[in-house]
This record gives C-alpha cells, sequence and structure tokens, in this order.
C-alpha cells in the first residue's frame, strides 16, 4: 500500500512585509465617561496613533515599526530571540493573510472622537458659541 503524500505546507513568511511589526496594538480601559472618551481624544491629537474598538475590548494603536526589521527583506534581525509577543503570532492569524478588520468603532483623529462625544453625550449639540448664542435668544423669546 503506498504512503500518502502530506501536503506541503505554503510558508508565508517568504513573502511577509513585516505588517504586525510596524506596530503596537495595546488594550485600554473602556471609556465610561466624558473625561474618559476627552483622554482618549486626547491620544488621537498624536501622529500615527488610532483607536478601535473589537469585540467590545478598546485599544490604542500605535504606528512605529519594530527597530529589529530588515529594510531590505523585512525579516526578523533577532529570530531567535525574539520576544515573547512575537513567538505569539501564528499565520492563521497573519495579517498578509487575513481579511480586512472588522472594528465596531475606529478613530483615527480628535475630530472624530469630538465628534463621537457629541453623539453620545450631547445629542449632536455643538459647542460652537454662535449656538449657544441663538439658545439664549430663543430662550429670551419664549419667556416674554
Amino acid at each position: 500500500m503506498a504512503k500518502k503524500k502530506k501536503k506541503a505546507k505554503k510558508v508565508l513568511c517568504h513573502a511577509c512585509k513585516g505588517l504586525c511589526c510596524r506596530y503596537m496594538a495595546l488594550p485600554i480601559e473602556t471609556p465610561k465617561d466624558r473625561g474618559d472618551f476627552d483622554d482618549i481624544r486626547w491620544y488621537l491629537a498624536h501622529k500615527d496613533v488610532s483607536v478601535f474598538v473589537e469585540d467590545g475590548d478598546w485599544y490604542i494603536n500605535i504606528k512605529n515599526k519594530c527597530r529589529h526589521i530588515s529594510e531590505k527583506d523585512h525579516r526578523c534581525r533577532i529570530y531567535e530571540k525574539r520576544p515573547r509577543i512575537c513567538r505569539g503570532y501564528k499565520t492563521v492569524d497573519c495579517e498578509f493573510t487575513s481579511d480586512e478588520y472588522d472594528y465596531s468603532l475606529h478613530f483615527t483623529n480628535d475630530k472624530q472622537m469630538e465628534e463621537y462625544m457629541k453623539v453620545k453625550f450631547d445629542n449632536n449639540k455643538s459647542d460652537h458659541p454662535i449656538n449657544s448664542l441663538k439658545k439664549r435668544k430663543k430662550k429670551a423669546r419664549s419667556k416674554k
């Protein structure tokens, strides 16, 4: 009886561009009040920072590539002694092969968070002084 040949696994690492080595995504506490959301707005005011929500968990994403990734071939120059987090990556989760992310929320700048806060806390009311003036005039007319 002939032995079945094992199907050769495709080694994805040879085509890798080191996408996962070009940012850090760290969990942050779920914001509960306006102050917490304003703190996140501060994060988003910084270059190459975004915040996303995935499966109900909040993360800060900082684009900043690892200093050990080779510019020439995108390989890890310390692969044999790479950190534990790097060792935990599996090709099934690889960004090179995976689909687009399906974030429930994704903020890429502070203006987006500001707008989200208006909807969440102010029922989309603007903090612009002209709108405040209009409200005062409207109140004054209704008292007459």
